[in-house]
Formats: structure tokens, C-alpha cells, sequence
């Protein structure tokens, strides 16, 4: 039988999970979903990008057109979209493609995810491809893709003449088998 105990600490849960009559015990902690302010200039007719349920984790860009566009099959343009926006230091924004446009009509992003720096003051244009078997036509206000922020880690790179092995080692791009 599983005991459990939730406890709040700084925003973040802290799950302790043990085993009745027994002296171990795990600790998992949940960081709180923290919300932060990013500054957003919209030159475009559409909505400002949103969340579409409680638990999106990313917010939906649309298309900033003057007319349609049709994407021939493997075609790619930059669609623009309309926004500009300020992050915070140590935050980017991620722009992935977004499921049901790939899979109902094969459009998905290049350079996924896309980023975007937080010094970048430019407008988020989104870099589409046809990858269908038929042309697709975008329209003004079509959900192109999707814009996840994320904390940015910088790293400190150290010269050394080796790296430690490893049982891997330089196995990679299918060295493991289909199965």
C-alpha cells in the first residue's frame, strides 16, 4: 500500500511517495506554471495569439494576408503574421508546427522549432511547407502554427582534448535497429 503527502513550497509541489512500514521513500517536486509579461505589437486584423484550453502549451499564430496563398506541393514561403514581441531575457519563443494542419493537409514548419531570442525585435514570420500531394491555400486569419515560450539555459563550454566514454560512444542515427 502507497502513502502519499503534497506539500507547497515557493510555487513549486513537493509529492512525497512511500510505501507503508517502510524507511525510504521518493521525492518528486512540480514547479507551479508561472506566468510572465511579454509586450506584443499586433499590425494585423487577427487575434492576439492565445492558449486554446487550460492546458495548451503553446498559443496559435495566424496568417497576416493580403489575399490566399496556395502552397504547391513541396513549396515553402514565409508567412507573416503581423506580431512583434519583447521577451524577457532568458526566455525564447519556440514556433512549431501545428498537428492537424500537417496531418489533414500535409503543411508542417521548417526549422522546427523556430526560434525566437529575445533580442529580436522583428516581425514572427513562419517558414511553411506542402508536403501533401495536393496545392493547400491559406487564407488571412488561418492558424498557421504554434508559439511556445520557453526558459533559455546558456552554457559554459570548457576546450578539453577528449570526452569521457561512454557505452554509446559515437553510436548514433539508427545504430540501435529498427527494434
Amino acid at each position: 500500500m502507497l502513502q502519499s503527502c503534497y506539500k507547497k513550497i515557493n510555487n513549486a509541489y513537493s509529492v512525497k511517495i512511500f510505501p507503508a512500514l517502510v524507511n525510504h521513500y521518493c521525492i518528486i517536486t512540480f514547479a507551479a506554471v508561472q506566468n510572465i509579461t511579454i509586450n506584443i505589437v499586433n499590425k494585423s486584423a487577427n487575434p492576439l495569439p492565445e492558449y486554446a484550453t487550460e492546458g495548451s502549451a503553446g498559443m496559435d499564430l495566424r496568417a497576416n494576408l493580403d489575399g490566399p496563398v496556395t502552397l504547391q506541393t513541396l513549396e515553402r514561403l514565409l508567412i507573416p503574421t503581423g506580431l512583434f514581441i519583447e521577451l524577457p531575457e532568458g526566455y525564447e519563443a519556440q514556433i512549431r508546427p501545428r498537428s492537424g494542419l500537417a496531418i489533414k493537409q500535409g503543411i508542417t514548419c521548417l526549422n522546427t522549432p523556430g526560434t525566437i531570442d529575445s533580442d529580436y525585435r522583428g516581425e514572427i514570420k513562419v517558414i511553411l511547407i506542402n508536403l501533401g500531394k495536393e496545392p493547400q491555400t491559406l487564407h488571412n486569419g488561418d492558424r498557421i502554427a504554434q508559439m511556445i515560450i520557453k526558459k533559455v539555459e546558456k552554457a559554459d563550454l570548457v576546450l578539453v582534448n577528449e570526452l569521457n566514454g561512454t557505452v554509446r560512444s559515437a553510436g548514433g542515427f539508427g545504430h540501435t535497429g529498427k527494434r
